[in-house]
């Protein structure tokens, strides 16, 4: 079903995207200004995760970009509930689903597919790459606002905000940084596929 490439770059994508969990994002000040003010490290207030999401799809494909998201949502379940192991960022275990990222989560596997099917749907190119993960990023975010608002209905979620500041905390607040993410994730992916020759 699946070939070993397409098992290799799900492999790298599971392991890209447990890493990038844990790593937070940073940027620059912009070179010009370095000789006056020096280097200055900026927080975007997000971690790499989104951004290995989107470029295990844009380098692997959609069906390894959503294989590596199925195994990862798998393992942050099971893991943390067998092992106490968390993989993500608050926890893991059977009772994250009560968590309001949880959502976003979920919207993993099919932004990684669709990215996957929109950057091989053509040879690459800069533009493409970037509009496949645009769309990606607004189906992790469609995904988890539609949860967020499905969970807050059914009163299963472990905090008790509004749906408004929920959508405001998980989508709207990290959507610039992750706007600066899929830029260079596109950046990244057209400078390995033409290294890669594919």
């Amino acid at each position: 079903m699946f070939s070993p490439l397409e098992l290799l770059w799900a492999l790298i994508g599971l392991v890209l995207t447990i890493g990038a969990t844990w790593l937070e994002a940073f940027v620059t000040n912009a070179p010009w200004d370095w000789g006056t003010t020096g280097i200055q490290v900026y927080s975007l207030q997000v971690s790499f995760q989104v951004g290995a999401v989107l470029l295990t799809g844009c380098l692997g494909g959609k069906n390894a970009a959503a294989l590596a998201q199925i195994a990862y949502l798998t393992l942050g379940l099971v893991l943390f509930q067998v092992f106490g192991l968390p993989l993500f960022t608050q926890g893991g275990g059977l009772g994250y689903v009560r968590e309001p990222s949880f959502g976003y989560l979920v919207g993993f596997i099919p932004a990684g597919w669709v990215c996957g099917y929109l950057a091989f749907r053509e040879p690459p190119k800069l533009e493409g790459l970037a509009y496949s993960s645009l769309c990606g990023l607004g189906l992790i975010h469609g995904c988890g606002l539609i949860y967020l608002a499905i969970a807050s209905l059914g009163g299963w979620l472990v905090v008790s905000q509004s749906w408004a500041s929920l959508a405001w905390i998980y989508s709207l607040a990290l959507l610039p940084g992750q706007l600066i993410m899929v830029c260079a994730v596109s950046v990244v992916a057209f400078i390995l596929r033409r290294l890669l020759f594919y």
